[in-house]
């Protein structure tokens, strides 16, 4: 017996095969759709905020910065706003209309710097927090976009620092030293001495008095009279208060001298200059004039960040002693520089310049640490010493160093041995003294009346 199957044989159509696929294509389409738009608009990145404060203080003016982004979408909305004791003050608000319907709406990021003045905006001193928030032009949460916000503690701080001059430099000669004391009310601020636009920091005078401190200036050699000259102080939150005093000006009088450069000195000394310095282009005369003049910049302003970090204690006592040997040059002697009868450069010898026996011991001047002895361009090999609370003293031209950075020294420790390094003609020790990285006269330094007059008597008086 024969069965027939009762299954249809009937196949699909070409017409049923293309709806099917058209349906796909279609859904396909439209997920594709929902995923683009929510991509577009529902994208989930929150803004980038924040507020950047000097410090954790505001003063009678707050100041800060701020910057947000956000990089998909773009920024919608954004404010600043202080609060304190529930107080609310609006600083800063900016807000953007969508600009495009595809991303981004709104700018990438947004930065500024914002002041007020917090007296009048009715702040007290005391805790206060800058709130900065954020939105973007994202259809998340409730097409209100996504929001991100920062909150910044600060202390406002409106009453200045209270400074009381103890003493101030009476006489102070062009290329001299000079101290003022005061006492401070507040241990946190910056504080010392400005002096015709420069800053000498001051340190606690180290006697057991915490509130009392002295600072070191110097009035530059070529300066002949005193323009500004008060003892600062600014605390963090930037309040400052000043008192002036003045200090007569003495007359100073330095020397002219004229210095014959020869070909033979030039022979001797370029090599010597080319080893260290072989960028140096010319003939032996550019290559010294580049060496008297822009290397001599650079050397000063090398010394000048040395003495930029000084120990804050006190680490000299009594005069600085001079090392035995006859003047051949004295401290701001101003030099005319000549080759072949031509007059070729003009510098002033910021230094004292003794000559003894050839390879003569050098002895530091008094007790300190070495910050520097290493090679130096014109200085030659150079030791530097750290005698505390902006006090510095130099050696140069030595033919050897003794003594490695860090090392503590006193009067009877061998630094070195004199030499020709550097820009020297002949065996000598090149002696200078600093304060915070000015040049000064050390005459004033090598005497012990000048000490106690000007130094010590003033801080045993600051006591009364």
């Amino acid at each position: 017996m024969l069965f027939r199957s009762t299954r249809s044989s009937k196949k699909p159509t070409r017409n049923t095969i293309g709806r099917n696929s058209l349906a796909l294509i279609a859904g396909c389409f439209l997920v594709a759709g929902f995923v683009a738009i929510f991509v577009l608009f529902f994208e989930g990145g929150s803004p980038l905020v924040e507020i950047t404060t000097r410090g954790n203080y505001l003063g009678q003016t707050g100041i800060f910065s701020y910057r947000v982004g956000d990089k998909v979408s773009g920024i919608r909305r954004f404010t600043l706003t202080a609060e304190q004791d529930g107080k609310v003050h609006p600083l800063h608000q900016e807000e953007f209309a969508r600009a495009a319907w595809r991303n981004p709406a709104g700018p990438l990021e947004l930065a500024g710097e914002i002041s007020f003045d917090l007296n009048k905006a009715g702040f007290q001193d005391g805790e206060l927090k800058l709130i900065a928030e954020a939105s973007d032009f994202s259809w998340r949460g409730w097409f209100k976009g996504n929001t991100n916000r920062q909150v910044v503690s600060m202390l406002v701080d409106t009453v200045p620092p209270q400074l009381q001059l103890l003493h101030g430099q009476r006489y102070i000669l062009p290329g001299g030293s000079g101290i003022a004391i005061y006492r401070l009310s507040d241990p946190e601020s910056e504080h010392g001495v400005r002096l015709n636009g420069r800053f000498h920091p001051g340190h606690l005078v180290g006697d057991g008095r915490d509130d009392v401190y002295i600072a070191y200036f110097a009035l530059p050699y070529d300066h002949r009279q005193v323009e500004e000259l008060k003892a600062i102080a600014t605390d963090p939150a930037g309040n400052s208060t000043s008192v002036a005093f003045t200090s007569v000006v003495k007359k100073a009088n330095y020397k002219q001298d004229t210095i014959a450069i020869g070909d033979t000195f030039l022979e001797a000394k370029i090599p010597e200059f080319v080893g260290y310095y072989p960028e140096m282009t010319g003939d032996n005369l550019e290559k010294y004039l580049y060496v008297n003049q822009t290397l001599r910049i650079e050397n000063n302003n090398r010394i000048s960040q040395l003495c930029a970090d000084s120990a804050p204690e006190r680490l000299w006592r009594d005069s600085f002693q001079r090392m035995p040997g006859s003047s051949r040059a004295g401290f701001a002697d101003h030099r005319t520089y000549s080759y072949n009868g031509k007059i070729i450069d003009q510098q002033t010898h910021l230094g004292v310049d003794i000559a003894s026996t050839r390879q003569a011991a050098v002895r530091a001047a008094n007790s300190g640490k070495v910050v520097h002895a290493d090679y130096l361009g014109i200085y030659g090999n150079m030791v530097l010493v750290d005698h505390g609370q902006g006090v510095f003293s130099l050696y140069s031209h030595l033919s050897q160093m003794d003594v490695k950075p860090g090392e503590m020294v006193d009067q009877q420790t061998v630094l070195g041995l004199t030499g020709t390094s550097g820009m020297a003609g002949g065996d000598h020790l090149h002696f200078s003294m600093l304060i915070n990285g000015e040049f000064v006269t050390p005459l004033e330094w090598w005497d012990q009346h000048w000490l106690e007059v000007n130094i010590d008597e003033p801080l045993i008086d600051s006591r009364l």
